[in-house]
């Protein structure tokens, strides 16, 4: 929610004397006296705790504060403006005057507009929705109200379930939630200029990686900065890059998808691994060797969910040869019930060895010897195009790059690839 951003009015003053370095054609530029664009950037300072600019006889000057924060406030106005264009292009008309033109819609959404509108994102009626976030509900009402007739586009329905957004609003929520997002990440590099570890790092995280990649990097990142925030977030893929394309998370780590699902993400490989096939360390199979699979009929598996580059391999693999597995199958990505099914049972599992790599060591589970098609997938970072990460977020890529380049260039000394499990 925005209560905790700075006030957007305060935000445009900043960035239009940036651009134009004076108090007065600032105030030009967006319809406001002098007195008030000045007492604007006073309070923006006093909040952020700041200096942003140097104020001389022939102008205002950024200080280096300034510059840094006035690259995210820019991006965020321009995620402002992309989303209320689009929300008025796509929307149905409210009525049919026209559209003011007199200004740009995005400059004179408040974050009262903004709250509203993301409440109600979240909830199924007025009530729940300004109940939420604390304040009445002809506030919540009339903000709402004011933001449709301002970009006079129909942006709240009622449907069976309640109050829902139409796809206008949705399309304009997402904006608001990335420029949002640029001056958090603005405000946790002012910190970061200062000497602080500041920020957060959100990371949403897939099987693979959240057995040893991940890990390993938070521990490397915290003997940096201790006291940078950082969230792991696990779930299906599709939830994990709804989350990701909303700016609710900073990056995605894990099986990297073919082709890549949405033309607005970035996908960068770490490295390649293998599946194979998993049992208890007492199951029948253990003691052969080279086994095809014709020696794996008859026992039951525990195979990931449809739609994962895993299961896409084991229907390929085998799935296609013998249709007679999916009888019976068990369809989990958790990596704890997938341990307790196999342990009482002669179940099998199709797994990468690197996720179970603690239960192999610990004699728990073992990798039967199999002789399979190759079972490759790539693993690896996913963002989207638009993420211009903080100085904390890229050392965090910097780390997780370095930690996986061992998976990627496999050498004979397994000590160095053991370090990381």
């Amino acid at each position: 929610m925005p209560d905790h951003l700075p006030n957007l009015r305060h935000l445009r003053a900043f960035s239009e004397v940036a651009t134009s370095g004076s108090v007065s054609a600032a105030a030009n530029q967006i319809f406001l006296s002098q007195s008030a664009v000045t007492q604007a950037i006073g309070k923006l300072e006093s909040s952020l705790g700041t200096t942003l600019f140097l104020r001389r006889h022939n102008g205002m000057f950024l200080t280096d504060a300034g510059e840094l924060f006035a690259t995210r406030v820019n991006r965020c106005m321009a995620f402002l403006r992309t989303g209320t264009r689009d929300a008025v292009r796509i929307g149905e008309r409210r009525d049919d005057a026209e559209r003011n033109t007199g200004h740009q819609p995005y400059t004179l959404i408040s974050n009262a507009h903004l709250r509203a509108l993301l409440a109600l994102q979240n909830a199924t009626s007025y009530s729940i929705a300004a109940r939420q976030i604390g304040i009445s509900q002809p506030a919540l009402y009339r903000a709402a109200g004011e933001l449709e007739a301002l970009l006079n586009t129909w942006l709240f329905e009622k449907t069976s379930v309640g109050i829902s957004l139409t796809r206008a609003a949705l399309r304009l929520a997402r904006a608001a939630r990335l420029a949002m997002k640029e001056v958090d990440q603005g405000i946790d590099e002012l910190r970061e200029l200062e000497g602080a570890d500041a920020g957060t790092i959100q990371i949403g995280c897939m099987p693979l990686a959240r057995t040893y990649v991940v890990p390993a990097t938070i521990n490397q990142m915290a003997q940096f900065k201790p006291d940078v925030n950082v969230g792991v977030i696990e779930g299906a893929y599709d939830d994990l890059l709804g989350r990701l394309l909303h700016g609710e998370l900073d990056m995605l780590i894990g099986a990297l998808r073919d082709p890549t699902p949405s033309p607005d993400i970035r996908q960068e490989q770490l490295f390649i691994t293998s599946i194979s096939v998993v049992a208890r360390s007492g199951h029948p199979l253990v003691q052969r060797t080279q086994l095809t699979l014709d020696d794996l009929h008859g026992y039951g598996w525990v195979v990931p969910r449809p739609g994962t580059p895993a299961r896409g391999l084991f229907d390929q693999v085998v799935t296609r040869l013998d249709p007679s597995v999916l009888r019976g199958v068990v369809e989990c990505s958790s990596q704890i019930v997938i341990r307790e099914l196999l342990t009482d049972s002669d179940r099998l599992t199709f797994i990468s060895s690197h996720q179970v790599q603690h239960e192999i060591e610990e004699g728990i589970l073992t990798v039967l010897d199999t002789q399979l098609p190759v079972t490759e997938r790539p693993i690896g970072i996913t963002t989207r195009t638009d993420w211009r990460p903080t100085p904390t977020q890229q050392l965090f890529l910097s780390m997780l790059r370095e930690l996986s380049r061992p998976l990627a260039n496999p050498t004979p000394d397994d000590d160095q690839v053991a370090a990381l499990l």
